[in-house]
Order: structure tokens, then sequence, then C-alpha cells
């Protein structure tokens, strides 16, 4: 990750951003403002440090005129740094991680939240998962896991103009006994 996309997702509203429009599909800025209950004006600067990343980009063709700005997210999967290809900024990177695995424990705490009324059948809809493995693999075998998991979610990726689907945030974590 480049130094500017590190600063566009270090911050907390940015990353709210991206999960917003990923669950509209597109969004103009007073929807998104209404949504994540912002003002508007602070919104915009916040859209344009995520185009300007690289992150999100206008879609003219959703607009309804030519003042008209819809905002769609870039597709593609994003990884934090790797030994192979380091983050431009080990502290930004740091801060990126710690802002997405705080994210992610809401996440948590929300599921967490919902499964005892789903297992006693209060709410018999399915709202999410929460499933635990164990399984003991050589590293080449779990990062083929991971390749594999990742053609799987490729698979359902479905029209993002779709009606008929509901926004899921998707995580899947591993961690080896050495950590």
């Amino acid at each position: 990750m480049s130094a500017e996309v590190l600063k566009a997702l270090a911050n907390p509203l940015r990353r709210r951003i991206l999960n917003a429009l990923s669950v509209l599909r597109s969004g103009r800025a007073a929807d998104l403002a209404q949504r994540l209950e912002v003002p508007a004006n602070k919104l915009s600067f916040h859209l344009r440090v995520l185009a300007d990343a690289g992150l999100i980009r206008e879609d003219a063709t959703l607009a309804r005129d030519r003042r008209d700005r819809v905002w769609v997210t870039v597709s593609g999967s994003r990884a934090i740094g790797s030994p192979e290809d380091p983050v431009a900024d080990p502290a930004l990177g740091q801060a990126v991680l710690a802002g997405v695995v705080s994210d992610q424990v809401e996440v948590l705490r929300r599921i967490s939240g919902w499964v005892p009324a789903y297992v006693t059948g209060e709410d018999p809809e399915v709202r999410g998962a929460l499933t635990n493995y164990t399984l003991r693999l050589s590293r080449e075998r779990f990062s083929e896991m991971v390749d594999e998991i990742d053609k799987v979610v490729g698979r359902f990726k479905t029209d993002p103009h779709s009606d008929e689907s509901l926004g899921w945030n998707f995580v899947v974590m591993g961690a080896s006994e050495e950590i």
C-alpha cells in the first residue's frame, strides 16, 4: 500500500465511508452523510481523499445530471503489506492495521450480540455466522487454503446493483499456534 492509501485508510470515518459504499453499492455525499450521521461538508473532504487514493471513484452513469456526483468503490482486495511488498510507511501501516482490527472487533461484537437470540430461536433469521475451526496445516497448505477461500468468495460476488442482496461483512481469521 502506498503512503497515500495508508493515510486514507488510517482515518476511521474513511473506513466507515468505504464500508457504507460497499453496502449501498453507490452513494452521493448527502446520502452518505445522512447514513453516517456526519455533516455533508465534512464528508465531501473525506470522499475526495478516498478518491485521490484510488479507493473510490465517481460513476457518471449513475448521476442524475452533470452536477450530480455518485461515488462507488474501486473493486479489488487490499493487503496492508507483506515481506514481498512492504508498506510504504510502517507507522501508518500500524495505524491502519489497528483501525482494521478495531473495525473487525466491532463486527464480532455485533455477531456475538445476535447469536444468543438465534440459537434460542428468538430470531430465526440468519444475520451472521460465528464458526471456529482448528486445522493442522503446513504453511504452504494454509496459503493454499487462503487462495481457495478467495476463489470461493469471488464466485459468490453478486451484481452490485441487485436489490435482492444484503451487504455482508465477511472476515476469515487465521492464526498459527506461534502467535
